[in-house]
């Protein structure tokens, strides 16, 4: 049986040129050796599996090479070059850390460090996982690494740089290794698996990538694995089903069900998800990914940072154009929600579910610009005059606003049945007394409109003050079941007053008053047009404004006096108990 390497170690780097993702280090390294600027310690931090005890190795081996290559790597052909691919080299020492941490190793090693090499230019000794060396090893290596002989450089490695002591950090020359590309790491399994005669799918590459996080030893053994499982061929479907990971078509329907409004079936999907054995949490997670790559694909300056195969790459381009930024933007924030929320939730699968709710009833808000809409008749230019077929001939005195808006429809209807001629159709407001800005006293310019452009039917009887009264008075015992106290208390003590012939004015106290009766401005003034069958009243409010006479400081004997005024049983319980009031 032959005996099975795996890829990780099949295929580690040998040379700078093959190191994966790290093209500023080597690049760095290598015109170190050939300007022979080589610094006396090397600090090599990083992630796990990002190639920094390769490059350690790179290096060492380079340096003792007796005939370097013009691209300044190992010949691999002379005695050193030899006898570190054989495992036997004599200059080049490797100590782990992690399991040689304490003192009296680190003290062999000085004592070893006076040696000169016996074949070469340099004795190497590469610590792997330094920061696991214990504080007295820190200060017993000290010295010898601040002052080595000339023919000795250290080489150290960790995943931990925060735990190495600053003394040894100043004494180092530092080399930061990045997480590396998914792309880079889906070039490199590409060749692997050209190499190992195994036909690999790209969108399976680039999932291995993806659950890798950066690091290509993880990678390797992930696809490793996978082979093990499927065989010479590997497909996207083999990688999802061994990693126990979410396919992306779970995302993809997902999204089509919410821009569908269609909450059943986004439950059913969240439903599977969770019969699959996945998290609930990972599920809103991967959603809120989805979501945020949907939006990067918004443009084409940002589709870069889109980390997929070319054929996923498509199906998010397609799916993109069906999305706006605001509800993108809306799910995103729907999805960290739930995400912040799931782990104090006591019932996790209902928080999901009611914000996979939320996000399908986006668009389907009442206040929605499309719920505001209604019909105006705007007839195009025309030297006909299109008539109606039965024309409306007298104004007709509507008993609720809703049957004026049927009213208007119908006649829309009408003349747009009987006109041979094109008509435009433009959408407006439905009723002007919702078409106020944020603040509703305020008129808007675009409400003047021209009669000849709206068909409207407008009331116009005329009222008094002690109409206005009794239907104030009306309005109150209507709204006395609701219990909104607040609002009822000014309606009880502030009524209208008759300014004009179809204004009415509600002087308030405070502003505190006035964004009370803002909350139900429009049913009142609803309710006066109803009841009074004017259509033009225009219901306005004033801040009352106090006299500077009553704008002052109450002193505390100001306020002794006021209360004494209004109760004089404070004089007598002072006169009684015989007390001094400390003004």
């Amino acid at each position: 049986m032959e005996n099975f390497v795996v890829s990780a170690r099949k295929y580690r780097p040998s040379t700078f040129d093959t190191v994966v993702g790290q093209q500023s280090i080597t690049g760095t390294l290598k015109n170190a050796i050939k300007n022979n600027h080589l610094a006396q310690a090397f600090l090599f931090c990083g992630p796990r599996g990002v190639g920094k005890t390769s490059c350690a190795r790179i290096l060492a081996k380079t340096i003792n090479c007796f005939d370097p290559t013009d691209n300044v790597e190992a010949c691999n052909k002379c005695e050193s070059c030899k006898g570190f691919n054989e495992n036997h080299s004599f200059n080049i020492h490797e100590l782990d850390a992690a399991s040689n941490n304490g003192v009296d190793k680190i003290r062999e090693l000085v004592d070893q460090v006076r040696f000169a090499p016996q074949v070469g230019k340099y004795n190497i000794y590469i610590i792997d996982e330094v920061h696991m060396l214990s504080q007295a090893a820190f200060n017993a290596f000290l010295k010898t690494l601040e002052e080595p002989p000339a023919h000795a450089i250290f080489i150290l490695a960790t995943t931990e740089k925060h735990k190495i002591i600053p003394t040894i950090l100043s004494r180092c020359q530092i080399f930061d290794f990045k997480r590396i590309q998914i792309e880079d790491i889906a070039k490199h399994l590409q060749f692997v698996a050209k190499s190992e005669n195994i036909e690999a799918q790209e969108d399976a590459l680039h999932i291995i990538a993806q659950k890798s996080d950066g690091a290509l030893r993880d990678s390797l053994s992930i696809f490793d694995q996978i082979v093990s499982f499927s065989g010479n061929k590997l497909d996207y479907n083999s990688v999802i089903e061994n990693l126990n990971i979410l396919d992306y078509d779970y995302f993809f329907k997902a999204t089509d069900a919410i821009l569908d409004h269609n909450i059943p079936k986004s439950l059913h999907i969240f439903n599977e998800i969770l019969n699959n054995g996945f998290d609930g949490q990972n599920y809103i997670n991967g959603l809120a990914q989805h979501f945020r790559d949907l939006l990067v694909c918004k443009d084409a300056s940002t589709l870069q940072l889109l980390e997929v195969g070319n054929n996923i790459k498509e199906k998010y381009q397609e799916q993109s154009q069906k999305c706006s930024n605001d509800f993108l933007l809306h799910c995103l924030n729907t999805c960290s929600t739930t995400d912040i929320n799931y782990k104090m939730s006591k019932n996790q699968r209902l928080l999901v579910e009611l914000n996979l709710m939320k996000m399908c009833g986006y668009g389907l808000d009442q206040n929605t610009e499309a719920e505001k809409k209604t019909f105006n008749v705007k007839l195009s230019p025309s030297k006909e005059t299109i008539k109606p077929e039965n024309p409306v001939t007298a104004p007709i005195k509507p008993v609720i606003e809703q049957k004026k808006e049927t009213i208007v429809e119908n006649v829309v209807q009408e003349i747009t049945a009987s006109t041979p001629k094109k008509v435009t159709v433009a959408t407006t407001t439905t009723r002007k007394s919702r078409t106020i800005s944020m603040n509703p006293f305020a008129q808007k310019d675009e409400d003047k409109k021209d009669a000849s452009d709206e068909l409207e039917i407008k009331n116009e009887q005329a009222f008094t003050q002690e109409d206005v009264t009794k239907c104030w008075a009306d309005f109150y015992t209507k709204m006395e079941p609701t219990g909104k106290h607040n609002f009822l208390g000014i309606i009880k003590s502030k009524i209208g007053k008759l300014k004009s012939e179809n204004t009415i004015e509600v002087t308030l106290d405070n502003k505190v008053q006035e964004e009370v009766f803002k909350e139900e401005y429009f049913d009142l003034l609803r309710f006066l047009k109803t009841n009074l069958l004017n259509d033009k009243i225009n219901l306005i409010t004033q801040i009352k404004k106090l006299d500077q006479s009553e704008i002052r400081a109450y002193t505390a004997e100001d306020k002794f006096k006021k209360m004494a005024d209004k109760n004089d049983s404070l004089i007598k319980l002072r006169e009684h108990f015989n007390l001094e009031i400390d003004y």
